[in-house]
């Protein structure tokens, strides 16, 4: 959920997918339910959180079971040492393991995929080897046949042990848990054609190693590995642990960065690693907060089972939610008939409730772990998004109105002063509560006001010819606009090193066409209500300079101004004569606007403090007072965000009692 200042320009990207069901559909009559009221959008919200900060909790238990399971395969390999020893061992590896994260893994990725490749084929020919070796039969465990003899002869023993059977599935998606490098296709081939049959000939091989050797059942992996080989696979297990912690971390920055993007995690600083690929990113402040977590987690437990039962848990959760989550998406996005939706969910949720109901057992036994870090992340997650939607709500709500800026006059009932003045702010219609706070307090005002609204929209990525949308606020002799740089949740604005240039290319472009426009039709209206006027259509004035893009015969518009445009005196001829009468115009105000960006730009962000208003609930007053107010002091600056230099920057204090 992200804050609502999207606009109907912004549907107009080629990047933005907007699915329109039959209105009698089963996924338009989905869609109105889930939209009906705010309860049942909350409640998808919390559902994604929770999701999402297990994977986190999942990101911080990986590297601790994968390598202290790697590194205790030296206790097996005839060189018994005691487990403070390896757990000390497991913690430095750890540590290496998290400091290499600034470099990225563009340097060292080149030999991720020959080492898992090697690791899957050293697995599964070890299982042809031992099911050969020890006993073929074992391969009848294939049969559905033994699931319903297993459970009949164990009882509620057999259906405990699925809390542990879970760990047999779990680690395998950790090699490729960041999907967001890799294509699906290579996703569905790899576990096709290698890593499932891999894995079904290693454990039919352990299978048949424990048949002749059952008192070998701690560490039976190991055990059942060829002394000739045990230490070319014991390096290899300890190479492929590292690259499952590794996916793990990465696939922990990439959620993160989205959920930053969307409004739901502090302000954090994010750091692209590679020139080659967008998604290979770095979070510092995530990354050691993940190393001491899972530096907690190695000591206090020093055993696998504990944290195995703590990571199937983990997983078991996220499968959960990927399924109910998976369900919508089959309705509103793939558009599936009702009936497969219906089998889908219900063949996933009695395999994934049956282990959830076994890995429940195993809460006093480890399992809590994920569930306290899935809740102090779901936390700070849900309390950043509820302060930052009702601070967003308080500044809707408190705008002020174009009227009152139009009584204002030409100098805005203010001295004029040079240069560009950029305010900054969330809203992408009508003029923010800050500003009048602003002239209020102070006797002057830059020249050139530009109203810039730094927003993410719910797309991948807004292509850099889409980015900007410029408008104008009141007459022309103000001297106001309006800049709304759009991005989507994989952009970052912080990697815009040149984002003042192109905002500034963007406005004396959006003058250019403005003029070109009313040379074509003589009317031309200003809007007085800071409401959308216009449904037909809008003009996005962006980087291309040789494009602008309209409707024929539609209302270029926007809530600060409107230009009516008439394509049919859109004529070679009626351009040439209005560029004679106008061009001095033009030139003028250009002229005017490069003078202004010459003295000097001054950046104005508002330094906001946001309370509880004195009649709130407690557990808002505990969220805004306490949390909310907390996670804004230990994050990042917008000035840090927005790449705003020092000298020229300008906070205006003010507080917002929601």
């Amino acid at each position: 959920m992200i804050i609502p200042n999207q606009d109907q320009t912004d549907e107009e990207l080629t990047t933005y997918s907007r699915s329109i069901f039959p209105e009698k559909s089963f996924a338009a009559r989905t869609k109105r339910w889930l939209e009906e009221n705010a309860f049942k959008k909350t409640a998808l919200l919390v559902l994604v959180l929770i999701g999402s900060c297990m994977v986190i909790g999942d990101g911080i238990l990986t590297p601790a079971i994968s390598v202290l399971s790697a590194v205790g395969g030296i206790n097996v390999g005839h060189s018994m040492i005691s487990n403070d020893v390896v757990v000390l061992v497991a913690v430095a590896i750890l540590v290496g393991l998290f400091s290499m994260q600034h470099y990225g893994t563009d340097r060292v990725g080149w030999l991720f995929a020959p080492i898992v490749l090697i690791w899957f084929f050293l697995i599964g020919g070890i299982g042809i080897f031992n099911i050969w070796r020890y006993d073929s039969s074992v391969l009848k465990a294939f049969s559905p046949v033994y699931i319903y003899r297993y459970f009949k002869r164990g009882g509620k023993d057999s259906w405990t042990s699925l809390g542990g059977i879970m760990l047999s599935i779990t680690g395998t998606e950790a090699l490729f848990a960041d999907l967001s490098h890799f294509p699906v296709a290579s996703i569905q081939i790899a576990f096709t054609v290698i890593v499932f049959p891999c894995l079904l000939l290693a454990y039919s091989g352990q299978a048949a190693y424990l048949l002749k050797n059952p008192n070998s059942v701690g560490g039976a992996f190991y055990h059942s590995i060829p002394d000739k080989i045990y230490w070319p696979v014991f390096l290899v297990a300890t190479a492929a642990a590292v690259v499952a912690s590794q996916a793990t971390i990465s696939a922990t920055f990439s959620l993160v960065k989205q959920a930053l993007a969307l409004g739901c995690f502090p302000r954090v600083k994010v750091i692209h690693t590679s020139k080659k690929f967008r998604n290979q990113i770095y979070i510092p402040d995530i990354n050691w907060i993940l190393m001491i977590l899972c530096i907690a987690v190695t000591v206090g437990f020093k055993n696998q089972t504990q944290i195995g039962n703590a990571s199937g848990t983990a997983v078991v959760i996220v499968m959960l939610v990927t399924t109910f989550l998976m369900t919508l998406i089959m309705i509103l996005v793939w558009r599936c008939h009702w009936t497969i939706v219906l089998i889908f969910t219900g063949l996933s949720l009695v395999v994934e409730c049956t282990y959830f109901s076994a890995v429940l057992l195993k809460v006093n036994q480890g399992g809590w772990v994920p569930l306290v870090i899935a809740a102090a992340f779901f936390i700070i997650m849900y309390a950043w998004h509820y302060g930052t939607a009702k601070r967003y709500e308080f500044e809707v709500h408190s705008k002020v109105s174009m009227a009152w800026i139009l009584g204002l006059g030409p100098s805005l009932g203010l001295v004029r002063v040079p240069g560009i003045g950029l305010v900054y702010t969330e809203l992408a219609s009508g003029v923010p509560n800050i500003f009048s706070h602003f002239i209020t307090n102070l006797p002057a005002i830059h020249s050139v006001l530009v109203f810039v609204c730094v927003k993410y929209l719910p797309v991948h990525m807004v292509p850099e010819e889409e980015r900007f949308l410029v408008k104008r606020i009141g007459p022309k002799n103000f001297h106001m606009f309006r800049c709304v740089a759009r991005y989507g949740y994989q952009d970052l604005h912080k990697k815009d090193h040149q984002f003042e240039k192109k905002l500034f290319d963007n406005l004396f472009l959006f003058v250019r066409l403005e003029s070109l426009m009313e040379g074509s039709s003589d009317s031309e209206l200003s809007s007085l209500d800071g409401e959308e006027i216009d449904q037909s259509g809008n003009t996005l004035f962006n980087n291309n300079a040789n494009t602008c893009h309209s409707n024929v015969g539609s209302t270029i518009s926007s809530e600060d101004s409107i230009v009516i445009v008439n394509s049919s005196l859109l004529t070679n001829n009626t351009i040439r004569s209005y560029s004679q009468a106008s061009s001095k115009i033009e030139t003028d105000e250009l002229e005017f606007l490069t003078a202004c960006r010459d003295v000097g730009v001054v950046h104005i962000l508002g330094n906001t403090v946001v309370k509880a208003s004195r009649d709130s609930v407690l557990y808002k007053r505990i969220a805004i007072d306490y949390i909310y107010a907390f996670l804004r002091k230990i994050c990042r600056e917008n000035s840090v965000i927005f790449n705003v230099p020092q000298e020229s920057l300008l906070n205006v204090g003010q507080v917002m009692y929601v």
